[in-house]
């Protein structure tokens, strides 16, 4: 291969790489299901209001449930959207559904939330 040919192959690369992560979004996919940036697998909890007016997971709850935090200077952006959430806090929704991360998760590509209570489930985009 030669030099042009790899420098196509990079760019090719380059350019694949940015439709399965772009920067400014919140989430990725991987294997059908939403995952942060670290690869850890993001939860909607079917409590919550369906119009992601507000997280009704507080407390307890979010301590095992952690929140996908917003920035302060985040905005919303397709299909994502911001939730103030009780404290003042701002926090990630995917079409209408704020999203969560599980405690139990060890690691990236850990599902073990999905299901739990039959109330908590795997974001899907």
């Amino acid at each position: 291969m030669n030099f042009a040919q790899r420098l196509l192959a990079v760019a090719a690369f380059a350019a694949a790489a940015s439709l399965v992560w772009a920067g400014d979004m919140p989430a990725m996919e991987k294997d059908g299901i939403l995952v942060n940036e670290a690869g850890m697998t993001l939860y909607t909890f079917d409590r919550d209001p369906a119009d992601a007016s507000k997280s009704v997971c507080n407390g307890q709850c979010a301590v095992n449930w952690p929140p996908l935090m917003a920035a302060a200077d985040a905005a919303a952006m397709g299909d994502w959207t911001i939730v103030t959430r009780d404290d003042g806090a701002r926090q990630w929704a995917y079409k209408g559904k704020p999203l969560y991360l599980w405690i139990k998760d060890q690691k990236p590509g850990d599902t073990t939330g999905d299901g739990v209570n039959d109330v908590w489930r795997t974001a899907r985009p």
